[in-house]
């Protein structure tokens, strides 16, 4: 029984560490066409640049051309999922029935599953033009639209998690606050909020995270224009579209402007992993102020 017990651990520790060997073996591919990539590009310019033509006979290398562009659809995206998303995890938790809650959580996660191609051309074919209705300025190729799409589909990450951090809020809390003689509105936002804030930072955190990695969207909808701006009615160019961009042959393997998607790419990694240790530590922090 011991030496079951014992094999039995052994496996799991071999499949625990499969994610941590990944992780491990990303980053040094990364690193290390990176570091090739930085020995023939200043790192200055690299990270102060605002023009990114590396595809160009005038190479110029500012990832700022491209993280303007990933961070103006990821605003968009999270000012539209939040509001919604929040408003909907209170409405499941205060006012819904558990029958209507319990119909209601698959379909909110069925978005997540869409896959984002499909999401993709829903940008394209039918947001764009209708926004063009209402801008006739607006260009077919933007930010706005696959911000728009984007925030629609990141939804579920902000509605489950945060329905579910406010599920796990001690009902005696809720029960106090309508025995004081709040009303489901200030119960709501005064007590429960407040009680599952480390849960909604949390899911907020994971959904921009989520937003910051997408593809296709992006590569569909916003264009393939890296442009320095904050103006969501032109094309632009995010990291990951790039990267899509390169990856399709556009670049000899082993050129410098192949090795350019490796430095996007850790860039990339490293702003994730930055949000997502910062989710941990809210998590961290949390749980030590309230044990």
């Amino acid at each position: 029984m011991k030496l079951k017990e014992k094999l039995i651990e052994l496996l799991l520790q071999l499949f625990t560490s499969v994610t941590i060997f990944t992780t491990i073996g990303i980053i040094v591919v990364l690193l290390f066409e990176s570091i090739s990539f930085f020995s023939n590009v200043s790192i200055i310019e690299f990270f102060t640049s605002t023009k990114w033509t590396p595809l160009f006979s005038e190479k110029h290398f500012g990832i700022l051309a491209l993280a303007s562009g990933t961070i103006l659809t990821s605003l968009i995206a999270i000012g539209i999922a939040l509001p919604v998303g929040l408003t909907i995890a209170i409405y499941l938790n205060m006012y819904a029935s558990k029958s209507f809650r319990k119909l209601i959580k698959p379909f909110l996660e069925i978005l997540a599953a869409i896959p984002t191609v499909v999401y993709g051309f829903f940008a394209l074919a039918f947001v764009t033009p209708v926004l063009q209705e209402i801008y006739p300025n607006l260009e077919t190729f933007n930010s706005l639209s696959a911000g728009i799409v984007m925030g629609i589909m990141i939804i579920p990450f902000i509605s489950s998690l945060s329905e579910d951090a406010l599920y796990a809020v001690p009902k005696s809390l809720k029960e106090a606050a309508f025995g004081m003689g709040s009303t489901r509105f200030q119960t709501a936002f005064k007590v429960m909020v407040p009680a599952a804030s480390s849960g909604i930072v949390i899911s907020v955190i994971l959904a921009i995270s989520r937003a910051i990695g997408e593809t296709m969207i992006v590569a569909i909808a916003a264009g393939q224009q890296p442009q320095f701006t904050l103006n969501p009615t032109i094309p632009v160019q995010t990291i990951t579209s790039y990267i899509v961009q390169v990856s399709m042959g556009d670049a000899p393997q082993g050129s410098l402007e192949y090795q350019t998607i490796f430095a996007a790419g850790l860039t990339l990694f490293v702003f994730t992993f930055l949000l997502n240790s910062f989710s941990f530590y809210v998590k961290k922090k949390y749980q030590e102020k309230y044990e």
